[in-house]
């Protein structure tokens, strides 16, 4: 499936083959952190009237999160997890209340050590998936060609492409796509798209071996 697939019955069977897309990666505790950011944040976060926010202990399971359906990377855990509670609770008060202005949401939101735009977007789009789609690299290489450019001025670009398709999806009440569910949609498609093309088996691993020790 192609980015620029208008075909919805195709985005909906590649967003409804997430959950069993995450399984298939076989990392350890993904399921639960996965089944933690996208089922139970989202609403912790909003029921925090009139002030929704997200807490250290949140955030750093989000970066756990993050770092394991991508690429994992323990400092960045190392300095989410040591930000001070206050000043994680501030800025993402004030990065929810900047929305829909996704750019100053962002803004407020990589003061944070160990926070760049990438997580940022995480943060937002557990609270208004509507407005901002998490900034993956398998979407970013789906919808712009390339993931290699974490920043803000790049995610702008993505983030209006990303409403841009949901809206083209989303052709009646019933059928109501997100950015956040377009981003889940590419992500599922090119997990699986990864599976077809190297399905290596136990006998393929071993062989890989042995051949290594042999040089």
């Amino acid at each position: 499936m192609e980015f620029k697939s208008s075909d919805v019955n195709l985005w909906k069977e590649s967003l409804s083959a997430y959950e069993s897309r995450i399984e298939s990666i076989g990392k350890p505790n993904l399921v639960s952190l996965d089944q933690f950011y996208c089922k139970e944040l989202p609403p912790l976060i909003r029921q925090r009237n009139p002030n929704p926010h997200i807490t250290t202990p949140e955030l750093s399971k989000l970066m756990q999160w993050k770092l394991t359906r991508g690429k994992w990377r323990p400092r960045l855990l190392d300095f989410v997890s040591s930000l001070n509670e206050d000043t994680v609770i501030s800025a993402s008060q004030k990065a929810f209340k900047s929305l829909p202005d996704v750019s100053k949401a962002i803004s407020e939101l990589t003061v944070l050590k160990g926070v760049g735009p990438a997580t940022a977007s995480a943060v937002l789009a557990a609270y208004a998936p509507d407005i901002a789609p998490f900034m993956s690299d398998e979407a970013m290489v789906a919808a712009l060609g390339n993931s290699k450019e974490y920043t803000l001025k790049k995610y702008l670009v993505f983030v209006d492409k990303l409403q841009a398709k949901a809206k083209e999806l989303s052709v009646d009440e019933e059928e109501v796509f997100t950015p956040s569910d377009v981003e889940r949609a590419l992500w599922s498609c090119a997990i699986g798209a990864k599976a077809v093309a190297s399905p290596k088996t136990k006998s393929d691993v071993n062989n890989s071996s042995k051949k290594k020790r042999k040089r």
